[in-house]
């Protein structure tokens, strides 16, 4: 059974930082990407960056290029989300990714991040 286990969410004021982390637990082999997406509330689950684990190719979205900075550690199977300069639009549950050969997409269970302005 796989899992992904995320944490770092939390209240920030706006211009705060918050670091979050997945960390992927269980018969974890064949990862192809690694990432984050976000759904705020009334608001479909979008795309925030993404890892690939092969390659090191890093996606982000527009919306957080130059403030959001997702990082790796492949031996521990784990991604982080470096959030600066967070702005209350940034306020959602944000969900974990992870992408295996398939493909089959597994999905944290959420960690909320509030911005307050």
């Amino acid at each position: 059974q796989v899992q992904l286990v995320e944490s770092g969410g939390g209240l920030v004021q706006a211009g705060g930082s918050l670091r979050l982390s997945c960390a992927a637990s269980g018969r974890v082999s064949g990862i192809y990407a690694m990432g984050w997406y976000r759904q705020a509330p009334g608001k479909e689950r979008e795309f925030v960056a993404r890892f690939r684990w092969s390659g090191h190719e890093i996606l982000y979205s527009d919306s957080v290029k130059g403030r959001f900075t997702i990082s790796r550690d492949i031996y521990k199977n784990t991604v982080y989300l470096q959030m600066n300069d967070l702005g209350p639009e940034d306020t959602a549950e944000y969900y974990c990714n992870m992408v295996v050969a398939g493909p089959v997409n597994y999905w944290g269970q959420g960690t909320q991040v509030t911005v307050s302005s």
